[in-house]
């Protein structure tokens, strides 16, 4: 006797249940060119390679050998319209198939989805406003993905100080802006150190910092410039370090990062010249002045909510009876007195570190970086390694990471 599913044989697979024990025969369904689910029959269309708008209650081979494209799901949609879409040649993982709600929202979030897994298939159906097209089934284990927009702000460490007439560290390289995860994949941070002062040589430059993972162009901001010992050029990085005193060229930041250290020049006993900030350049010395030059201002950014000023340069230090150079707001160390140690840039701001002042004065490290998401909270998974700090700004969490770590979409 012939067992029905959903109660008809129309579009829907018949189980005959033999005489001989211990077997089974499938009958498949007569009509062709559809595929049948739970509340419709779906009508298997021709393969389609650039972007189109899907229509309820049909299948869909999407072919991305030559390039990505974006599929459009209805923009009215009922409860209850299906649609499937299947990669048709095997290369959704490089060329993804994007998935556009058109106004609705997908697993219940406003984000484009995404199928990043060769030879997929995968059926989503209408549910309602609140959590829009669900995906009911998938070929292919974790097929699908949704994409959410975040913000960021990526902040590397500062540079570090030479002793002996020493030019202010340069910030750590600024970077903010936005861009999108993909759900289920794992990101990572890399937080990067100040740079180490010396006591007797040269000073060192700060580390990058990094946001990177699946379908991001990776965010690297460089590591702050030393500020270097007496008569010797700073060093380059987002920012670069201050001239040593005595006619010394300041090191070049990075575009779009940071500004570069400022310059001692015009003669004997000139002091010291700022490291550059994210904002500005490090100030200059000239003409026998024995005050060390001032660090470059940061910039700030609101990101957690609150203006906060990050990646200001280090003070040049002092020589003779000089004051020292004071730092760059955004955690900038301020340069040593004469014979005196350079004061360190501020932790997890990306501060360059104040250079030691006159002949046997100390230089100081560079501020470690930080790294800052906002993330939907909507859309914010809560799973994350490195201990980040988790606060909420409106409609967004916020994950503060001040040492290496990881966040999971």
């Amino acid at each position: 006797m012939p067992v029905k599913l959903n109660g008809s044989t129309s579009g829907y697979v018949i189980i005959d249940a033999p005489a001989v024990a211990g077997t089974t025969t499938l009958t498949l369904p007569s009509t062709s060119g559809t595929l049948a689910s739970a509340n419709q029959v779906l009508t298997w269309q021709s393969v389609q390679t650039t972007g189109f708008t899907a229509v309820a209650g049909r299948a869909y081979p999407c072919d991305t050998t030559s390039a990505a494209f974006t599929v459009t799901l209805p923009a009215s949609p009922s409860s209850g319209d299906l649609i499937t879409l299947v990669d048709y040649a095997g290369t959704a993982a490089t060329n993804n198939i994007t998935i556009s709600g058109n106004g609705n929202k997908i697993q219940g979030f406003t984000a484009n989805g995404k199928i990043n897994q060769n030879s997929a298939s995968v059926n989503v159906v209408y549910v309602d406003s609140t959590r829009g097209w669900l995906v009911y089934s998938s070929f292919v284990a974790n097929a699908f993905s949704t994409a959410y927009p975040i913000s960021y702000l990526v902040v590397a460490g500062g540079g570090g100080t030479s002793y002996n007439y020493a030019g202010g560290g340069g910030a750590g390289g600024y970077l903010t802006g936005t861009t999108t995860l993909l759900g289920g994949s794992v990101y990572s941070i890399t937080v990067g150190a100040g740079g180490s002062g010396s006591s007797g040589g040269a000073g060192t430059a700060g580390s990058n910092s990094s946001l990177s993972g699946t379908g991001i162009t990776t965010v690297t901001s460089i590591g702050g410039g030393v500020g270097s010992t007496n008569a010797t050029a700073g060093g380059s990085g987002g920012s670069g370090g201050g001239g040593g005193g005595n006619n010394a060229s300041g090191g070049s930041g990075t575009a779009g990062q940071g500004n570069s250290g400022g310059t001692s020049s015009g003669g004997l006993n000139v002091a010291p010249a700022g490291g550059g900030g994210a904002g500005a350049a490090g100030a200059n010395t000239s003409g026998g002045t024995p005050s060390g030059g001032a660090g470059g201002a940061g910039l700030s950014s609101s990101i957690t909510g609150s203006s906060v000023t990050y990646a200001g340069g280090g003070g040049g230090g002092a020589t003779g009876g000089g004051t020292a150079g004071a730092g760059g707001s955004g955690g900038g160390g301020a340069g040593g007195p004469s014979t005196g140690a350079g004061t360190a840039g501020t932790a997890n701001t990306g501060g360059g570190g104040g250079g030691g002042g006159g002949s046997n004065g100390s230089g100081a490290a560079g501020g470690s970086g930080v790294v800052i998401l906002s993330v939907p909270t909507a859309s914010y998974s809560g799973v994350t390694t490195g201990s980040p700090t988790i606060t909420t700004s409106g409609s967004n969490t916020i994950i503060k990471f001040t040492a290496s770590g990881t966040y999971t979409a």
